[in-house]
């Protein structure tokens, strides 16, 4: 009950921010001394440098499995290690390239609807 009259109250509070999320569309820039650059298009250009990052860490992971791989000299107990980190690798890419796919496809989305 304390957690619904919470929610109430907030939701009472927060009502005339919500009513004036207008100021917040495409023009906010220009209206407080700001870039007048689309907020959606800077949005996405953020998500894709965080996820050009994540992939060169992804990279770097796979190259590590196979240095890994390569020094482990026979030892079958490192090999696995090192197939354990090149599968984990290669999962995590193709998590990222499906994150990057569809980012892009919703922002599309997003952008000819609201133009």
């Amino acid at each position: 009950m304390k957690k619904l009259l919470a929610f109430g109250i907030l939701s009472v509070v927060l009502a005339p921010f919500a009513a004036s999320a207008q100021y917040f569309g495409t023009e906010y820039g220009s209206a407080i001394g700001l870039g007048t650059q689309d907020v959606r298009l800077t949005i996405a250009r953020i998500i894709n440098v965080v996820l050009g990052i994540l992939g060169i860490v992804v990279t770097l992971i796979i190259i590590a499995g196979g240095f890994r791989w390569m020094t482990a000299g026979g030892n079958e107990e490192s090999v696995g290690q090192a197939k354990k980190i090149i599968s984990a690798g290669v999962i995590g890419l193709l998590i990222i390239i499906v994150a990057y796919a569809l980012s892009t496809w919703v922002f599309n989305v997003i952008i000819q609807a609201t133009t």
